[in-house]
């Protein structure tokens, strides 16, 4: 199988990292690269642009070339820049059999704290949410007229190597917003690599498929756990109510849900390597994370 991924950011190129043996061939594409390869994927140029993007002028031979397509592009409020320069190519490439989109539990909006699964509605509450939703469409649409099965992989909150609680408290970053009753979903990125390679390999994937761990848990919590591990206090609880917080994060903390991931799990077949967020940690601070 030949991967083109576009957008080889934090979640992709660990995907790349983890299964790069898994391909025969590679590409990625970064804003500039600086190197000709990252992990294995030859890199080429596509700033993400809406409009007049810079484009690698190989790139268009190497997704003809491509039999599989991971796509980690975050769309803009007006239109997803991969759709809008590369739709025609990616439905006429020859030898594409799969797509998988990386999305967001986002989409769901709230639900009150109540238990949810893929057949939930999705709720617009902000111009992010509306425009994942639209794009999400348009991905399953572009599927269905190429004939390509396109698997929609809605992620939670993601952390691993680099992107952790432990690495927040070692900075002095970390803060404990204290919103009674509000919990979240997260997942390891090392679990979205296992998730977009059962759904590059499933022979019927499902369309929508919910990334998440088994334990939706209260934000402070988790700060509070990894304080624990490296034997330090925790950073004191701040009232939501008075927290100073940027626009996007107060919106992050509008949503209150539990996702099942009983998809990801049956369907696709995937055992979570880190089910809740203490497993995760654990591995993170064995490894090293959060120590100066």
């Amino acid at each position: 199988m030949k991967l083109f991924v576009f957008g080889l950011g934090y979640s992709a190129s660990q995907v790349v990292r983890q299964h790069g043996a898994a391909f025969t061939h590679l590409w990625g594409t970064v804003r500039a690269p600086a190197k000709p390869e990252q992990d294995g994927a030859t890199l080429l140029r596509f700033d993400g642009s809406a409009v007049g993007a810079a484009v690698d002028p190989r790139l268009p031979a190497a997704l003809a070339d491509a039999d599989a397509l991971l796509v980690s592009v975050q769309p803009g409020l007006e239109a997803d820049p991969v759709l809008a320069h590369f739709a025609s190519a990616i439905a006429a490439a020859p030898n594409l059999r799969r797509i998988v989109y990386l999305s967001t539990i986002g989409v769901y909006g709230g639900h009150g704290g109540a238990w949810i699964d893929e057949e939930a509605a999705t709720m617009a509450g902000n111009p992010r949410q509306a425009a994942r939703i639209r794009v999400e469409a348009e991905w399953l649409a572009l599927g269905a007229r190429a004939g390509v099965p396109v698997s929609v992989l809605r992620l939670a909150g993601i952390y691993g190597p680099g992107r952790n609680a432990l690495d927040d408290l070692r900075a002095g970053e970390a803060r404990r917003i204290d919103k009674p009753g509000q919990v979240f979903n997260r997942i390891h990125v090392t679990d979205i690599g296992h998730a977009v390679m059962a759904a590059l390999a499933h022979p019927a994937p499902p369309r929508l498929v919910n990334v998440t761990d088994d334990e939706p848990a209260p934000a402070p919590d988790v700060v509070a756990y990894a304080a624990s591990l490296m034997g330090i206090a925790p950073p004191g609880l701040i009232p939501f109510a008075t927290a100073e917080l940027s626009p996007m994060a107060r919106s992050f903390y509008g949503a209150n849900r539990r996702v099942r991931n009983a998809v990801l799990r049956r369907d696709l077949g995937v055992d979570l390597a880190f089910p809740t967020y203490r497993a995760g940690l654990d591995a993170l601070w064995a490894s090293g994370e959060g120590r100066s």
